[in-house]
């Protein structure tokens, strides 16, 4: 459903999800930033495409020499600013991921996060390609999505929110295979190794890797050759 990240689920909605996320939820986002941690170096400059308000910079801040977000929605990004006024070593910026205004081979790491490259419903290939584009020879772009293992605790995270009022109310016999499909319109979804794989099959001078970590997350890691 597009733009329900820049109305619905934006700013402190979006929060929300965060903070009412069961314990094995956050295990699974805490496992996600320890390891996108470990692919960063002092030295990086890092992009954090759909930042949201956030959420993640104050972890990344601490580690790269600097870090861009993104995103589309100017509720989220306004929250961003004011959550983070004490962070430093970071800007925020209103922009759509699939149409970045930055140059090419800038970025030290890229990242699409928490299931990003389905949740933004843009041209997944004009996604990755942008990634690609502004990212070093030598650096990568990281994505992430849903593993299949995690899926009830995906469901209950997602019930929770729908509960809270935060998403619509959960359509049973259209939720299966990996998506999760509520009766206002939103849907998500989650991609997988072998879609992921077609989706850059068509890309030159980039290396593919796919990790599961923590029976939660699925990273797609792209290193651009130098």
């Amino acid at each position: 459903m597009s733009g329900y990240y820049e109305t619905t689920l934006s700013d402190m909605r979006l929060k929300k999800c965060y903070d009412i996320a069961p314990s094995r939820v956050r295990q699974y986002l805490q496992a996600e930033i320890d390891f996108v941690l470990k692919k960063i170096n002092r030295k990086d400059i890092v992009l954090d495409l759909g930042c949201g308000y956030g959420r993640l910079v104050p972890h990344l801040a601490k580690k790269a020499k600097f870090v861009h977000g993104v995103d589309t929605s100017m509720p989220s990004l306004v929250l961003g600013k004011e959550l983070l006024k004490n962070v430093q070593h970071h800007f925020l910026q209103h922009m759509n991921a699939a149409k970045l205004v930055y140059a090419a081979n800038t970025m030290d790491v890229v990242l699409c996060l928490q299931n990003g490259l389905s949740a933004f419903k843009v041209d997944q290939r004009a996604l990755i390609k942008e990634a690609v584009r502004v990212t070093k020879p030598g650096g990568i772009a990281i994505f992430s999505t849903y593993s299949e293992k995690f899926w009830e605790h995906r469901l209950k995270w997602f019930t929770i929110q729908s509960k809270a009022g935060l998403v619509g109310e959960i359509d049973s016999e259209k939720t299966k295979n990996g998506s999760i499909v509520c009766k206002d319109g939103f849907c998500s979804s989650a991609i997988q190794a072998k879609k992921f794989l077609e989706l850059t099959r068509w890309i030159r001078g980039i290396k593919v890797m796919v990790r599961e970590v923590d029976d939660s997350c699925l990273f797609f890691i792209i290193r651009k050759q130098k």
